[in-house]
């Protein structure tokens, strides 16, 4: 991948659009939380049309999942787009699809929104692996602050873990969820590792087997070879199977990982099921494998 922008920094006051590309909503009152904690910042948030339709698993049909995304970024004072929830359904949108921009937009989400944060990236434009509108406010303050921080043109704190080595490096920061990168490695949507990459990985309810089984992808097509550090968040309700001969999540983490000779940093405070500090995508990053540091260069 190649080093990406941001937006122009957002500011109380301006529009923004919730988009509901992946899942159909559930959790609708924990969504009216993170609108509010929009709005009590002093954003206008539109809630697009349609965006708690449901067409099976899906938050509506592929077309009206991509009107809705196509609206925001059509609209000429959107400054940004926020993200429902997650689940499934953001790659569905980018088939036979492309980004149609008059100028950078803001996109923010996780876990499924990993798809279109790549896609993203591919047009230069950062966006941010950050919290959903479900989610958001579950988020303590200070997690809640560093994406204002981010996005209002701030600089953020640096995030500690657990190091496990490898010494120190510098590198354009890709953060994703496994299962979801997973699923993109031979499709267009597969990032370019080659040129200086530290790649962020978090997931959510997979055995430890099935860890493996994604990572053994990653390194049988070369991917992870390429890679210049690996942060990895939380790996949440990934415990094995009761009853059933396993390793633990961490030790299969480990043992994919720990061959791979670069700085590794694990325990970092993003992720599912507790705090998701925000992450630009594309950005310089440095990573501190030996003192367990994460810290956004930009």
């Amino acid at each position: 991948m190649n080093l990406c922008q941001p937006p122009a920094p957002l500011q109380p006051g301006d529009l923004l659009y919730v988009i509901a590309p992946s899942g159909a909503l559930r959790e609708f009152t924990a969504f009216h939380q993170g609108v509010a904690i929009w709005r009590d910042r002093g954003y206008q948030v539109e809630l697009s049309p349609g965006f708690d339709e449901r067409w099976g698993y899906l938050a509506g049909t592929d077309v009206q999942r991509r009107q809705q995304l196509q609206i925001a970024l059509n609209h000429p004072r959107c400054r940004g787009l926020l993200c429902a929830r997650g689940g499934w359904g953001g790659a569905r949108l980018l088939e036979n699809w492309s980004w149609q921009l008059t100028e950078p937009k803001w996109l923010i989400g996780f876990s499924d929104i990993t798809s279109l944060l790549f896609s993203l990236s591919q047009q230069g434009i950062s966006g941010v692996h950050a919290p959903l509108l479900t989610t958001l406010a579950a988020e303590p303050d200070w997690s809640v602050q560093r994406l204002f921080d981010w996005v209002e043109g701030r600089s953020v704190a640096a995030l500690s873990g657990k190091g496990w080595g490898g010494g120190q490096t510098d590198g354009l920061l890709l953060p994703a969820n496994l299962t979801v990168a997973t699923h993109l490695i031979g499709t267009p949507l597969q990032p370019n590792l080659s040129n200086g990459v530290i790649l962020a990985l978090e997931d959510v309810g997979e055995a430890p087997y099935r860890i493996d089984r994604m990572l053994t992808q990653w390194r049988l097509s070369g991917l992870l070879q390429q890679v210049k550090g690996i942060a990895l968040g939380r790996f949440s309700q990934c415990d094995p199977p009761p009853n059933i001969p396993s390793f633990t999540v961490e030790a299969v983490l480990r043992e994919r990982l720990g061959d791979l000779d670069i700085p590794i940093v694990a325990e970092l405070p993003f992720g599912h099921d507790g705090v998701n500090a925000a992450l630009p995508v594309g950005v310089m990053a440095q990573l501190d494998g030996d003192r367990g540091i994460l810290r956004i260069k930009s």
